[in-house]
């Protein structure tokens, strides 16, 4: 991966700020922006790790990260993307597990605030509700 930026997507308010995603109010979801290498990575392969280090059969939330504004949601760039995510989807409900995660277009990111860019290497904690486990 080349970066990776914390924001917010998916909702209507305008240059969105944490305090207001937080309140569950605007529609957006606290979300990640991947900028990868095609030559190094694919969609693909950051989609089964997405799905390997959270849990998208929770609704309305993340572990006590309660609220429609950390929903489980793949936001898609193209057509491929779409049709890789239904695909995982599909094989995830074949092994028995109920999805959760939505499926919507990509809409404007807009990036967060600072201090939420890299948060846990900041704080010097380990991820509270992000734990890998292998399924693909």
């Amino acid at each position: 991966m080349l970066s990776t930026s914390v924001g917010y997507m998916g909702g209507e308010t305008q240059h969105p700020t944490y305090p207001e995603v937080k309140t569950g109010t605007t529609g957006h979801v606290e979300t990640v922006e991947v900028v990868f290498d095609p030559a190094i990575t694919n969609f693909e392969d950051i989609l089964k790790l997405y799905y390997e280090t959270h849990d998208f059969t929770q609704v309305g939330g993340q572990g006590p990260d309660i609220g429609t504004q950390y929903r489980s949601v793949v936001f898609y760039v193209n057509k491929e993307q779409k049709q890789l995510t239904e695909k995982h989807i599909g094989l995830l409900t074949e092994k028995g597990y109920p999805v959760a995660t939505a499926l919507e277009p990509a809409s404007t990111f807009w990036i967060g605030e600072e201090y939420h860019q890299h948060y846990y290497d900041k704080k010097g904690e380990t991820p509270y509700c992000h734990i890998y486990r292998k399924i693909f």
